[in-house]
């Protein structure tokens, strides 16, 4: 089993990756194993773990998602539960000889794997049991299962089993009556009050091997012992968020739950009032116009990560191919797609056990100009940075200071004040942001805590990741101005432009169905509904278009910005469900010309936060070694990496040191060569392990 992951943090990035992070299963298997039974979804996962809620990649198969309605028992007294067992006619096996045992018609019964005894009515026992705990006598999560093939009764109580509700279903009739829906909806009814009324019972996947489960009153027998609440719960909460999931490609769906977690949206009511080490808001955010059930129950529509954009499906300019999106300036100015990205900087100020404690010092003032530095600027006069001031790279964020130890000679009186030596917190990111608030507290240690929310505002821009909720997404690939935009016969102009070769192939037709929903839905001021296996019919939503004067298809009449012609074909166009993900460029663009270098390898430095250097690969050199390019091989793999000048001594082809070979003891042969400073390491380390490896040399001219 293994041990680490076993705690995680809740992850705070959106209202929905928090959701989904409660959901998670996780499965104590080896990830790096490429074996696909453990990945395969099981039929007896059906109802209980989402089909589509599962990430790409190794853990694919392995981290699954909870089914919207599934809960997971918790455990129960097994003493009570064997005593009714005993009352009903359960005799102990102790008491019964061998050929009692394999009579016909006599069942074993155990309770939480555990032997309890043997019935000649397991018929009479179950169906006792099952009023029992139908009249809230018993827990709810009890359950009762008849193996007919082991001729055996499986009684369960313990913790950890999957089980979600059903509606019960007697003589081809559903319990549950229109007239309780109607006090469900008046507030008079609970979920609990259903259970108590023996209404609907929680079934685990045992028991469902037992019963017979319509999806839907149409499907009702007179064999059917229960019906689905609602098919659509079969999903998790994050793909409950897919409007119309049963028109796409399974993958897609898959794609989008991933996706939705990394939308940016309001995270929670007191966001505002939170000082997190990364906080992500969108400016605008919108309820989508396309609902699902799911949305509604999961507030999604109170806390949403996305807004309504205007989408028109057409080729524009080339600067769309390969999924990229054109943009609207005029929409980006008026605030589609703006966030907010909060960080924080914190420090504490510590007492010590020689009764000295850090410090915050006010800003320094230059003598002359009365006026701080730069790097002092936005301190107030308590040493903190002024909330509302602009922060720019390497200012003092806290001027703190802390004491040094001073250890006194002996015979010399000990200094009556300690010296202090700056330690500042310092703001380390090239992009300015604003001081949003400041937050002084206390610790557990009694320390007092300081903590600066700083807040950017950032809009999209060129290379910023969107998608919509079908798992198409895209990066901004041209921002232009409204007036080359195209525009309708009514003077729309879209928001964003979407190239129609994300269709054939990716096959999503929920997203187009998203759109004529959308538009039926602006025309009559309603929100529709594209819940899972339901949701508004195509063609109604059609007969609404055309009822409100606008094509039967939802094409509309286009005309080019640039010449005012009119496009020669009708385009696709209405409002689509966009979600504007955490990649952003400015969080990722880096380049490099010189910086700092590696101590061991004399190499420039990993990753964009060290300000290190791009690495060419192997497949890198492999292209430069298969096109020729040798020199510029050797400029980028040494000149321009790791070049060192070494002697080498060509008798014995080992390194020499200052133009002498210490194997010849003579500088007759040794030359200067320029080698990577990583080579010689190389040849060092192997020479401490008794592995003298040699170099020959060759002049350019033989």
């Amino acid at each position: 089993m293994e041990r680490h992951g076993v705690t995680q943090v809740l992850s705070r990035l959106s209202y929905i990756s928090a959701l989904g992070m409660m959901t998670r299963v996780n499965s104590q298997f080896e990830k790096t194993r490429k074996v696909s039974g453990p990945r395969s979804l099981q039929p007896s996962q059906w109802g209980m773990l989402c089909p589509s809620d599962t990430p790409e990649g190794e853990a694919c198969g392995l981290v699954k998602n909870l089914a919207l309605m599934t809960h997971i028992t918790t455990e129960s007294e097994e003493g009570p539960l064997a005593q009714i067992a005993h009352n009903i006619g359960v005799e102990s096996i102790s008491l019964i000889s061998g050929d009692e045992v394999y009579k016909p018609g006599v069942f074993i019964v155990f309770l939480n794997g555990n032997l309890l005894g043997i019935t000649v009515n397991h018929e009479r026992l179950v169906n006792i049991l099952r009023m029992l705990r139908r009249c809230g006598r018993i827990s709810e999560f009890v359950s009762l299962y008849v193996h007919h093939r082991h001729h055996c009764v499986y009684i369960s109580c313990d913790g950890g089993r999957l089980c979600r509700p059903y509606i019960i279903v007697e003589d081809g009739r559903p319990l549950v009556t229109a007239e309780h829906l109607n006090e469900l909806d008046q507030g008079i009814r609970r979920f609990q009050d259903f259970l108590n009324d023996g209404l609907i019972e929680f079934l685990d996947v045992n028991e469902e091997n037992n019963s017979m489960i319509a999806l839907d009153e149409k499907n009702i027998t007179i064999n059917t012992t229960h019906m689905e609440i609602a098919s659509f719960t079969l999903l998790g909460v994050c793909a409950g968020l897919i409007p119309f999931p049963h028109h796409n490609q399974s993958p897609r769906n898959t794609y989008q739950c991933a996706m939705g977690k990394q939308a940016m949206g309001a995270v929670s009511y007191n966001q505002l009032n939170r000082i997190d080490t990364l906080l992500y808001n969108l400016v605008y955010p919108q309820t989508p116009m396309v609902k699902t059930r799911t949305i509604e129950l999961i507030n999604y529509d109170k806390l949403p990560a996305g807004q309504n954009a205007t989408v028109a499906v057409m080729s524009y300019s080339g600067y769309d191919i390969e999924d990229a999106i054109i943009m609207n300036k005029a929409s980006l100015d008026r605030g589609f797609g703006r966030c907010l990205v909060y960080r924080n900087a914190k420090c504490s100020l510590k007492h010590y056990p020689n009764q000295t404690f850090d410090r915050i010092l006010g800003p320094l003032m230059d003598a002359e100009t009365k006026k701080p530095p730069y790097k002092h600027e936005i301190l107030d006069g308590d040493g903190i940075a002024a909330i509302g001031q602009q922060v720019k790279e390497r200012q003092i964020l806290v001027n703190k200071s802390m004491p040094l130890l001073n250890i006194a000679s002996p015979g010399t009186p000990q200094a009556t004040l300690p010296e202090y030596k700056e330690v500042p917190v310092s703001y380390r990111t090239s992009a300015p942001s604003y001081v949003e608030k400041v937050m002084v507290s206390s610790n557990h240690d009694d320390a007092f805590l300081i903590k600066l929310s700083l807040r950017q505002t950032r809009r999209p821009e060129v290379g910023d990741k969107f998608s919509s909720r079908h798992g198409q997404k895209g990066v901004v690939g041209l921002i232009v101005e409204q007036e080359d935009m195209p525009f309708n016969d009514q003077g729309i102009c879209p928001d964003m432009i979407m190239n129609p070769h994300g269709f054939p192939s990716r096959m999503t037709v929920g997203k187009l169905i998203e759109l004529l929903a959308g538009k039926a839905g602006l025309m009559t001021g309603t929100y529709k509904y594209g819940t899972a296996f339901g949701g508004a019919k195509v063609e109604d939503i059609c007969d609404e278009l055309m009822a409100n004067g606008f094509n039967y298809l939802g094409k509309d009449v286009f005309y080019s910005g640039i010449t005012g012609e009119p496009l020669q074909a009708y385009i696709y166009s209405g409002p689509i469900y966009y979600q504007k993900l955490k990649h952003m460029v400015q969080d990722k663009m880096h380049a490099r010309s010189r910086g700092p270098r590696v101590v061991l390898t004399r190499q420039p430095t990993e990753g964009r936060s060290k300000d290190g250097g791009l690495r060419l690969g192997e497949m890198e050199r492999d292209c430069l070694i298969s096109y020729g390019a040798s020199m510029m091989l050797l400029e980028r793999l040494m000149i321009s990496s790791d070049v060192f000048d070494v002697d080498v001594c060509g008798s014995c082809g080992r390194l020499a040191y200052s133009g002498w070979c210490h194997g010849c003891q003579s500088s007759a042969s040794v030359s200067h060569i320029k080698l990577p400073y990583s080579c010689k390491l190389l040849f060092q380390e192997l020479q401490s392990m008794n592995i003298v490896p040699k170099l020959t040399l060759k002049n350019y001219c033989d």
